[in-house]
């Protein structure tokens, strides 16, 4: 599991640009809501993480506005070398 972002503005940070897999996750802290921008293998990881985390104050998660493929999300480009003649 990796957090991407942490304490995000949902209408701001969740977009296409991101994996497929990613999701976002509400929890409170002090009664305020915050979100989490998170992947991981299997939905049940980031779950299992967060409740044990925050056990009531885990308010809901879900999937993201991403449509990258995860391999190829936050990799830069490979660079092409020069060929010599």
């Amino acid at each position: 599991m990796k957090i991407i972002k942490e304490d995000c503005d949902p209408n701001v940070d969740n977009n296409r640009d991101l994996p497929n897999n990613a999701f976002l996750v509400t929890y409170k802290v002090e009664g305020k809501e915050q979100h989490d921008l998170v992947i991981a293998a299997k939905q049940v990881e980031i779950f299992d993480s967060y409740y044990d985390k925050y056990k009531k104050d885990f308010v809901f998660m879900k999937q993201s506005e991403g449509r990258a493929n995860p391999k190829l999300w936050g990799n830069p480009a490979p660079k092409q070398s020069k060929k010599k003649s």
